[in-house]
């Protein structure tokens, strides 16, 4: 099955989003050209806004190259867009931290996003113990 997304581009210059099919994760680009000087903390605008079909929500991450190629952090770590951030100026942000100087160009492709579904409803019940073995502690599978 395939989810419609409604995207409404802030720049007549930006390149689309591409469609696909499967797993992957997709890109966004930066709207504008931005000299980052080292040290400085930027939010780079994406040039879309978007409106995520009922239940989800967009979790959007840096490109495996990002630092690589900009020196640039994402702040938050993972980035939350939910389904009521859906209006016509409601546009995409990456909040970076520029370990190095460097450029970003207008249409760079600079994070990438999946959309998930809203996590169920929980409870949580208070025990004394949850009678399953240990593994051992933070790390404990191994090295190889």
């Amino acid at each position: 099955m395939v989810e419609k997304i409604k995207i409404k581009y802030l720049d007549p210059h930006m390149l689309p989003v591409k469609e696909f099919v499967g797993g992957d994760w997709v890109d966004l680009r930066s709207r504008v050209t931005l000299k980052i000087k080292a040290g400085e903390y930027v939010e780079i605008p994406l040039g879309v806004a978007m409106e995520l079909p009922s239940g989800y929500e967009a979790h959007i991450v840096p490109r495996s190259s990002t630092f690589r190629n900009y020196g640039l952090f994402m702040t938050n770590g993972v980035g939350i867009v939910d389904e009521s951030y859906c209006g016509d100026t409601d546009e995409w942000h990456f909040p970076a931290y520029a370990t190095r100087d460097c450029v970003i160009n207008a249409n760079d492709r600079i994070c990438q996003f999946r959309i998930t579904k809203h996590q169920p409803g929980l409870s949580f019940e208070t025990v004394l113990s949850l009678d399953n073995p240990n593994r051992g502690g933070l790390g404990s599978t191994g090295t190889k």
